[in-house]
């Protein structure tokens, strides 16, 4: 019984009934698996750093694209403001190459790997190639907001697909039990991303700024604290879903749990920002990088329910008296 009841194991116990085989020699999947966390983890860190580029209004320290003042390394130029962007390019460049060694794994070990890889990955690499475009068209439109909205609303789109990618490779052992979950998680994704966009636009267009010093572009302003009821309140319905779900898997539990935990770190980042006037630029930076963070921990939610949901249940063995194996017999969790 209990093995069908991972969520109410020992958190040790629990990992090694949906991860078997943990230590075991590295597969091709494992080394690609890796690398696409890593290339995750580089790309929140160059959202963070991108975030910081704006809010110090380093955008345009670097005027010409792809070098920097006609230099891969500006030194005589070198200021906080030079660093800022171009360490965003250098980040952006050196995700840009591990995407395309994903692609050349992916089809180095195409008959070792699930059929689907070596075309996710070649789906990734187009969207990091739309994303170096919208980056050099943020420098030569001169900031232009619409295009760095699109700029932050594709890096979302890439973390999400690298981490959609990680989650699928994961071994993991569905139970059959999350119910409406996937859906739950699926549509509170698709409203914390567009509270992300709006935000995006808020300060592409410096919006906050214009409204609480010049009482202009305060409807722009207005939508992204608007967007903050609906945000809220489908994480809360997701998170209190998830804990009156029994039987949950112990990955998912902890997921939704990490879910309303950022929410309300969020919650607290984004007021302390309005009420200090955007004054405090560490503290926007961090508002904006737990939004990307929020986002990435529902992806990951979202992919292993809807694995949960549509991987088949692993079988469990049936013997007789005498230890014959009888017949093999779907893992069912009682009602």
């Amino acid at each position: 019984m209990a093995a069908n009841f991972p969520s109410l194991l020992s958190p040790a116990t629990a990992r090694e009934a949906l991860w078997p085989n943990a230590n075991a020699a590295p597969t091709p999947v494992d080394r690609i698996r890796r690398l696409v966390w890593k290339i995750a983890v580089a790309t929140l860190a160059l959202m963070a750093v991108g975030s910081a580029t704006r809010v110090m209004n380093a955008g345009l320290a670097c005027p010409d694209w792809p070098l920097c003042y006609g230099q891969l390394v500006p030194q005589q130029q070198m200021n906080l403001q030079v660093f800022l962007e171009w360490f965003h390019r250098l980040d952006a460049a050196l995700i840009g190459l591990s995407t395309l060694w994903l692609v050349a794994l992916s089809l180095w070990y195409r008959r070792q790997v699930p059929g689907w890889l070596p075309w996710a990955a070649v789906g990734a690499l187009a969207l990091i190639g739309m994303q170096g475009a919208l980056g050099g068209l943020t420098v030569t439109q001169l900031l232009r907001f619409d295009i760095v909205t699109a700029h932050l609303g594709t890096a979302l789109l890439f973390f999400s697909a690298m981490l959609v990618i990680a989650c699928c490779l994961l071994p993991y052992r569905s139970t059959g039990t999350v119910g409406r979950l996937p859906w739950l998680g699926l549509a509170t994704l698709a409203v914390v991303y567009t509270q992300c966009l709006l935000g995006g636009l808020v300060g592409s267009r410096w919006a906050a700024h214009q409204c609480l010093g010049l009482k202009e572009l305060c409807q722009v302003m207005n939508s992204h604290l608007l967007g903050i009821l609906p945000t809220t309140a489908m994480v809360l319905a997701l998170t209190w879903t998830v804990w009156r779900t029994p039987a949950l898997t112990y990955p998912l539990r902890r997921l939704g749990s990490l879910v309303s935990m950022l929410l309300v770190l969020q919650l607290v980042m984004g007021i302390a920002t309005f009420r200090l006037r955007l004054q405090i630029e560490p503290l926007t930076v961090a508002h904006h990088t737990l939004g990307a963070a929020l986002v990435g921990t529902l992806v990951c939610f979202t992919v292993l329910a809807w694995r949960d949901r549509l991987d088949p249940i692993p079988s469990e063995p049936r013997f007789g008296a005498d230890d014959t194996l009888l017949a093999s017999t779907p893992s069912a969790v009682e009602a």
